[in-house]
């Protein structure tokens, strides 16, 4: 639940002190790694929101992280195919890049703290004739501007329809003019 309104950008202290604070006592020691994973993330959601604030499950804190950074990335041939791109116009990245806060970045120029992410078709809710970013995909781009990241997506829909090396060159080239 919290993590859900940490999703939505809900930001109501005194809610979020009750649910995590009730939850922290009925429940220490039996969370499954994906809610403790996810309370990591409600847990970067409360610092950004409410920074002179403790978080009530502080305690479990590196709990937390380790959860968030045991899910270990799988990279798509599409993420594979955006960055061999990259490479070949000159746009010099990491990938798969690991914040401190435990967030993978598909490609980033971490001291530009640029991040590139290539959203496959689980980022997106498709409604009639558009597509828009699901909860997740929006929380976690929402947090890393936050943390004073610049997000470029490239969405495989769009990516799709680039037939050759040319037209995705200039496609990557006009995404990152001037970063």
């Amino acid at each position: 639940t919290a993590w859900a309104f940490a999703c939505i950008g809900w930001s109501n202290f005194n809610f979020f002190v009750a649910l995590l604070s009730s939850s922290g006592r009925k429940h220490q020691g039996s969370f499954t790694d994906v809610e403790l994973s996810q309370l990591h993330q409600v847990s970067l959601h409360f610092k950004l929101e409410f920074p002179e604030q403790t978080f009530p499950l502080a305690h479990i804190q590196s709990e937390l992280l380790t959860a968030f950074k045991f899910h270990q990335p799988k990279p798509s041939k599409l993420q594979r195919d955006v960055a061999a791109a990259f490479s070949r116009i000159g746009w010099d990245h990491t990938f798969e890049f690991v914040t401190e806060e435990g967030f993978s970045i598909d490609m980033a120029q971490p001291k530009n703290m640029i991040a590139i992410e290539v959203d496959g078709p689980y980022h997106y809710i498709k409604c009639t004739d558009k597509y828009i970013e699901n909860g997740r995909t929006q929380f976690k781009s929402r947090v890393l501007r936050q943390l004073g990241w610049l997000i470029i997506h490239i969405p495989y829909f769009e990516w799709a329809v680039l037939t050759d090396a040319a037209t995705q060159d200039a496609y990557l080239q006009s995404k990152t003019k001037g970063e």
